[in-house]
């Protein structure tokens, strides 16, 4: 068994046209939603074991706000090109890669990469708490998947079952 957290980037900003999409910083908005949500993942004991970030601006600061919420910052990251605009194929095989070591990985990535991955580990068996997930998952969304493998070569279409979805929204409960 192992456990993949997915975290969508937090809001980011459009307020500089000449900005390459690449290195568009956070909005306000999601300044404050990315410590939130590392809050939330640090009270729910889910301090992954390595955290696998696209390497785009908003990303990296989106990990650096949510993993400064556990006590222990020193999270182990890896910057990665390849997630950033990844497809789901470029992410399976990416996944395949990490050590066996890892039980637990944190993704910090993009849409529609991160959306068509859930959709995928699940094998299309989302409940109605998670049907959202479907249509858009939400900038700073964080998606909770046990997998069913014994070692990360062998993720694919159908090993997954989503314990925990939560966005920014759901937490402030506004």
């Amino acid at each position: 068994m192992r456990t993949l957290s997915l975290l969508r980037h937090a809001k980011s900003s459009w307020d500089d046209a000449t900005l390459d999409d690449f290195d568009r910083p956070l909005a306000p908005r999601g300044r404050k939603a990315a410590p939130l949500m590392g809050r939330h993942m640090r009270d729910l004991g889910l301090a992954p074991d390595l955290v696998l970030c696209s390497s785009a601006a908003r990303t990296r600061e989106t990990a650096k706000l949510a993993l400064g919420e556990f006590d222990d910052n020193r999270l182990p990251i890896s910057h990665d090109s390849a997630i950033y605009e990844a497809s789901l194929s470029s992410l399976i095989a990416r996944l395949r890669t990490v050590d066996d070591g890892v039980r637990h990985l944190l993704m910090i990535g993009h849409n529609p990469g991160l959306q068509d991955l859930v959709l995928c580990l699940v094998g299309g068996r989302l409940d109605a708490a998670h049907e959202t997930i479907a249509e858009k998952l939400p900038t700073a969304a964080l998606v909770v998947l046990d997998l069913d493998i014994a070692d990360w070569s062998a993720i694919g279409p159908g090993c997954g079952r989503i314990t925990h979805f939560a966005t920014p929204k759901l937490l402030k409960g506004d």
